[in-house]
């Protein structure tokens, strides 16, 4: 791979605005593309695809062999983007992801090799089983798109998402991700295992693999950029805000709860709301969009008194929340 350079990398964007006919097309495209290689699920589908729109980083909390990986390398080849895969183990170094200083012999210094984490699509594989050291080398990544080696910074490219995913029932030489780590994922999910007549179909066709293999890129990079600058353009009134606000003051001041929503998680559900509201061809948020999405951005940021971090018990608690606090008219 290349030596890097320290400067931010020219991000264009079409000089034209997407419309909404073409943005309804667009998302569409995308979402049936990944919905042939991820089965039944199209839900987890419109989640990840508001993730992407949104910016955001995605926290995937399952079993294996549920289509974790499949659903990384869906939306890279979706997108025709870079795809990076990084297997987390207990031994992995932080350089090991973001690169390391070598020097070159024929121009006498020393220059920065790029490590996997720069990619458009990063898939971290098993991410709680790095040490704290490992995990907390992606901070900075994930929250401002550059990572810092030798007192340089360096931009990542453009679009960048993290899928992370973490086995939840396995606990043997396992790291937990702390709170500072969790609030960096706009979202956490869980794709559970497929339909019936789904599962029936991956069997007798043989998996997903061939198919995965030849999936066609339907948008390109610019594209996205201008989908994700679209975001931006949806409008959320003032009382709209204010019922987001009361929803966070309800998780910080709830029972239940130890830790309530930070501004951060606030911030990532009222994007996540935009980007809902675009994928459903709409310039405005309703309060449904938030409702729909406050257990998948919300749910892992609190904390509860007893139950420690379980994901579950935590999105229940958010739906509580959602369901007692009044909605603007």
């Amino acid at each position: 791979m290349p030596a890097a350079e320290p400067i931010a990398p020219e991000v264009r964007v079409s000089a034209n605005p997407v419309s909404a006919v073409e943005i309804a097309a667009a998302i569409h495209r995308l979402e049936a593309n990944i919905g042939q290689v991820v089965r039944g699920k199209p839900e987890v589908i419109r989640l990840a695809t508001v993730c992407l729109l949104a910016r955001g980083h995605m926290l995937v909390q399952d079993v294996p062999g549920v289509g974790k990986t499949t659903l990384a390398q869906a939306l890279a080849r979706s997108l025709g983007l870079g795809f990076q895969r990084i297997q987390f183990t207990s031994d992995l170094l932080p350089s090991d992801i973001v690169g390391v200083s070598i020097f070159n012999q024929q121009t006498q210094g020393f220059e920065f090799v790029p490590g996997p984490l720069f990619g458009h699509v990063v898939l971290a594989d098993e991410i709680n089983r790095a040490t704290p050291k490992t995990q907390s080398a992606l901070l900075e990544a994930m929250s401002e798109r550059k990572v810092s080696v030798d007192r340089k910074r360096y931009a990542l490219p453009q679009p960048f998402l993290v899928l992370a995913t973490q086995n939840p029932l396995e606990y043997h030489g396992t790291f937990p991700l702390p709170e500072s780590q969790l609030d960096r994922f706009l979202m956490s999910l869980s794709l559970g295992y497929p339909p019936r007549d789904d599962e029936r179909g991956l069997l007798l066709e043989g998996g997903v693999e061939e198919r995965l293999e030849h999936l066609p890129a339907v948008l390109d990079r610019i594209q996205l950029l201008d989908l994700q600058g679209a975001v931006d353009r949806v409008k959320v009134t003032e009382k709209l805000a204010d019922y987001l606000i009361a929803l966070a003051e309800a998780t910080r001041q709830d029972a239940e709860l130890l830790l309530g929503v930070s501004t951060r998680g606030l911030q990532g559900l009222y994007r996540a709301s935009q980007a809902l509201a675009l994928c459903e061809g709409r310039a405005f948020v309703l309060p449904d969009d938030v409702q729909r999405l406050a257990p998948s951005v919300l749910g892992h940021r609190v904390i509860l008194k007893r139950g420690g971090g379980d994901l579950g018990t935590a999105r229940r608690a958010i739906e509580r929340i959602v369901a007692a606090t009044l909605v603007p008219v």
